[in-house]
């Protein structure tokens, strides 16, 4: 028997383990059930190489718990340990950092398992006791080891036969909710369900596939079936080889579709595609980003992507590993690269992390670019599922936005898509003003903004289909490529000044004429919120007409959506033009009209109506509206 102090000048380190590691205690499973499965994976590759003279056998993991005695035992079947290799890694190694440990973790919550050879001693986040019990594949003695969470062990002989090591973790009190079946198989579901080594956790009752039940009948005929016949298996609670870790080529889009069941099986509805991720240089990457259907909203669940280290769940927040605009995504990343307990700060600032963000960035970007070359039909029932993911990475990574120039669509209002260069080439002729300013019409709501549209098509012009939350910053970015380029809203102004040509169009009405209506209809209008406009245009287009300035308006929708450095500017006023057809009939009756009362009720009725064309009549002015309608009716 030998006993002694572990290699630590610290009173008591374990105490400050579990104070600096509290609020991630479940972990202790997951750090004791990777180190069962390196000896396991370590032992396969001895025997693969013949440096280790037995035969791997049915390894597995195994968890199991006993109320009564207050304990949890994890056993594997690896490569064990000596009892001399139990001082080396258990006694000195593990401690042999932890004055620095202190110094540099004693004041950050920082995960700190992994850093100094700390993950066995997870365990006594949740454990006051433990012990290991170990058997080498060399033909040595077992070895039986006990702590009771203070800095002195012993370390024994023992009578354990069989190849692999047992921990066997006496509960805290503070940590009885361990002991319960349901809160152990939640955390190897979160954690191991796709660990590399079978994971058995108790036992279940199946049919037995080598039994056919007997059919017999009775003296009248009536047949009847005896019960299958049960037998009890190990309850393997993981997938070994989940779809990930498997070539591209031996996988079919129906296991594609599968594997995105088993990761969400709360998940109703199939993803559009999948990307298969895949790199060995400069890092270690493997893993499947699914893109699920998404609405147009930016109210969407991060937190969907799943990072890995050799199969084993580290975490699903992949900020600062994940582009931000993927994080829409859902899927795996694995890769041994990252550690399983690092700070964000640690994440972001480390080299290989940044790397990793710029492959998945570009990969996905030649998969889109590859969906689109093969199937454009299908690439564009899909674009409204796909577009704010696309538009949002546009936005905020340079790389991104050069290579989604060429599949990134835009359609118009009559169900055709056209990429930024197409849409370019079909309207540079038409839409292109007497300035030289080539303007890009578009509509955030065909319905709304119905009547603009018409006008707009009625000239022949494109009227793009653009709704996404984020459009307006990704217009601004689009226009800085080509300050000939402008895009304006349908509603902006009316389509003769949105795109001005070398025609003039003549007003019926003379300047004098204008000059004495336009303060007639501003003191029937009395509103600040409205700018009067008098202009000539097309005798068939409304007498009034109401605009939002391009400018004021992309402004707001851009302070909305939070972006463009508008957080701190205040709420920009709601402004609007209101446009006058000095060439409609119903304009000129106003202006001849001499009974002020019936001149002011046209006015209003022509402003209601060009007010309720545009969503903006609520209320009082709308009950007022329909009564004097009615009015007129009679």
């Amino acid at each position: 028997m030998a006993k002694g102090n572990i290699n630590v000048s610290v009173e008591n380190i374990f105490p400050l383990i579990k104070k600096f590691l509290y609020s991630d205690h479940e972990i202790f499973l997951r750090e004791l059930i990777s180190n069962g499965t390196d000896a396991t994976s370590k032992l396969k590759h001895l025997i693969a190489i013949g440096e280790a003279k037995t035969e791997l056998g049915d390894a597995k993991i195994e968890i199991s718990i006993d109320k009564d005695a207050k304990t949890i035992t994890i056993k594997d079947q690896g490569l064990g340990m000596t009892a001399d290799e139990v001082e080396k890694y258990i006694n000195q190694i593990a401690f042999s950092g932890a004055e620095e440990f202190l110094d540099k973790y004693k004041d950050n919550e920082a995960g700190i398992i992994g850093h100094f050879g700390l993950g066995f001693y997870s365990a006594f986040m949740v454990a006051d006791k433990v012990e290991l019990i170990t058997k080498s594949f060399k033909d040595e003695p077992a070895a039986h080891w006990t702590c009771d969470g203070s800095p002195e062990f012993t370390l024994v002989e023992s009578d354990k036969a069989d190849r692999g090591t047992e921990i066997v973790l006496h509960v805290a009190e503070d940590s009885l909710e361990f002991l319960e079946e349901s809160k152990i198989g939640g955390l190897l579901n979160k954690y191991n369900r796709f660990n590399q080594v079978p994971i058995k956790f108790g036992t279940e009752e199946i049919n037995d596939p080598e039994f056919t039940p007997a059919t017999t009948k009775d003296a009248d005929g009536k047949e009847t079936t005896e019960p299958h016949r049960k037998i009890t298996v190990d309850n393997i609670i993981n997938n070994t080889e989940p779809a990930w870790t498997k070539a591209p080529a031996d996988l079919s889009d129906e296991d594609y579709e599968n594997f995105y069941r088993e990761l969400y099986p709360m998940q109703f509805e199939e993803s559009l595609f999948h990307i298969h991720l895949n790199v060995d240089y400069p890092f270690n990457l493997t893993g499947i980003l699914f893109f699920p259907k998404l609405s147009p909203s930016m109210d969407m669940q991060k937190d969907k992507i799943q990072l890995y280290q050799n199969q084993v769940f580290v975490t699903d927040n992949v900020e600062g590993i994940v582009p931000d605009f993927l994080q829409m995504l859902k899927g795996v990343i694995d890769s041994p690269d990252i550690p399983l307990n690092v700070s964000r700060s640690g994440l972001q600032a480390d080299g290989a992390v940044k790397k990793i963000s710029g492959y998945i960035t570009k990969k996905v970007g030649d998969k889109l670019a590859s969906l689109f070359k093969k199937d454009r039909a299908d690439f564009e029932t899909k674009w409204n599922d796909i577009k704010v993911i696309i538009e949002y990475g546009m936005l905020s990574e340079d790389k991104f936005f050069d290579k989604a120039k060429k599949f990134a669509l835009y359609p118009t209002v009559a169900d055709s898509y056209f990429t930024f260069d197409e849409l370019i080439e079909k309207t540079k002729e038409t839409q292109t003003d007497k300035e030289g300013n080539h303007v890009i019409l578009y509509t955030s709501n065909k319905e709304a903004q119905h009547s603009y549209i018409q006008d707009a098509t009625a000239k022949g012009y494109e009227v793009l289909l653009l709704d996404s939350p984020i459009i307006s910053h990704l217009m601004q970015k689009l226009e800085g490529g080509d300050a000939k380029i402008k895009f304006s809203r349908v509603d902006a102004d009316h389509v003769d000044n949105l795109i001005k040509k070398d025609e003039n169009v003549i007003s019926k009405l003379s300047d004098d004429e204008i000059a004495t209506l336009k303060p007639i209809i501003e003191g029937a209008v009395n509103s600040k919120t409205y700018t009067v406009q008098l202009e000539p245009m097309d005798s068939a287009s409304s007498p009034f007409m109401i605009t939002v300035p391009e400018f004021m308006r992309r402004m707001k929708e851009m302070q909305a959506s939070g972006g463009g450095g508008m957080m701190g500017m205040g709420n920009f006023p709601d402004m609007y033009n209101l446009v006058v057809n000095t060439n409609s009939p119903l304009v000129s009756e106003i202006l001849n009209n001499k009974d002020e009362a019936a001149q002011k009720g046209l006015i209003s009725q022509a402003f209601d109506l060009a007010k309720l064309s545009q969503n903006l009549l609520h209320g009082e002015e709308l009950t007022n509206f329909i009564k004097r309608s009615y009015a007129l009716i009679k």
